[in-house]
């Protein structure tokens, strides 16, 4: 009896799929129990099981039978092909799948796969828009998750992605994303650290003391009284130009009634000797 059989036994027995780890305890129960050659295989280590199981595989997608074994996040179980698909969904019936991702969640989702672990902010700065609504949706999907925390100013959550996120589109490992070298290469700029009070290396801004305000007041003062002088005189220049005006205006009107006032009294004097 070889080590693949088994397991192939076990994965068409289990009603889910099964780890190496989980495998390996399998086999350690069985032998400690002490049925038939189970003590034979019951110190199997991890390695071997997968690498039996992986022999197991290419065996049966050898054989071009109606299933095939897959491992899907790390666990392995036996599915059928596709083009069986119709009857299998006659037998087990339709079930509600969730819906499909917008376009957003995968942009966002195929950058935290590649660049993981990452923050919201540096999403952001990938993509360009916010991404608060759909980060939302992909933790509540269980196909993104908080990992940690960044080493930077608010020390901000980072995000990966979940053994969900492997299931759903049936990767082995991360290892096995479709090659981004450009996703990967996008830069992101850190944050600059925040600047703290009373920094040696930080420049005082430029104060003025008591006497250089005090004489900046009085040069100002100054200004401005200088400023008032010469506008009341030019003011009493304007006025003493109009007054000089007035007069000459006055005077000649003066000689005009003389000379009016002299005409009148000799012709009146001429008039009265005629008369007499």
């Amino acid at each position: 009896m070889e080590l693949k059989d088994i397991l192939e036994a076990i994965l068409f027995s289990s009603q889910k799929p099964l780890s190496a780890k989980e495998l390996q305890d399998i086999l350690k129960q069985a032998g400690e129990a002490g049925e038939g050659e189970s003590k034979e295989f019951s110190k199997t280590k991890a390695a071997a099981i997968t690498k039996a199981l992986e022999t197991l595989a290419v065996e049966v997608d050898e054989l071009n039978r109606s299933h095939r074994l897959v491992c899907v996040a790390g666990s392995w179980q036996f599915v059928t092909q596709t083009e069986y698909a119709p009857w299998v969904r006659a037998l087990v019936g339709v079930k509600n799948r969730p819906t499909r991702l917008s376009k957003p969640a995968l942009e966002t989702l195929a950058i935290i796969a590649y660049r993981q672990p990452i923050t919201r902010a540096h999403m952001e700065e990938i993509r360009g828009v916010s991404v608060d609504g759909v980060i939302g949706t992909l933790v509540e999907r269980e196909l993104a998750e908080v990992i940690g925390r960044a080493d930077g100013p608010g020390r901000p959550q980072t995000y990966g992605t979940t053994q969900m996120f492997l299931e759903y589109f049936g990767l082995r490992g991360l290892e096995e994303l479709p090659d981004a070298e450009e996703l990967r290469q996008v830069p992101v700029t850190r944050p600059e650290a925040p600047v703290t009070a009373g920094a040696e290396d930080d420049e005082k801004p430029d104060q003025m003391s008591l006497e250089e305000v005090t004489e900046a007041k009085d040069n100002d003062a100054g200004k401005l009284a200088e400023t008032a002088a010469e506008q009341a005189e030019e003011s009493a220049k304007e006025a003493e130009e109009e007054e000089d005006y007035d007069d000459d205006e006055f005077e000649d009107d003066d000689d005009d009634d003389d000379e009016e006032f002299d005409g009148g009294e000799d012709e009146a004097v001429e008039e009265a000797s005629q008369t007499s």
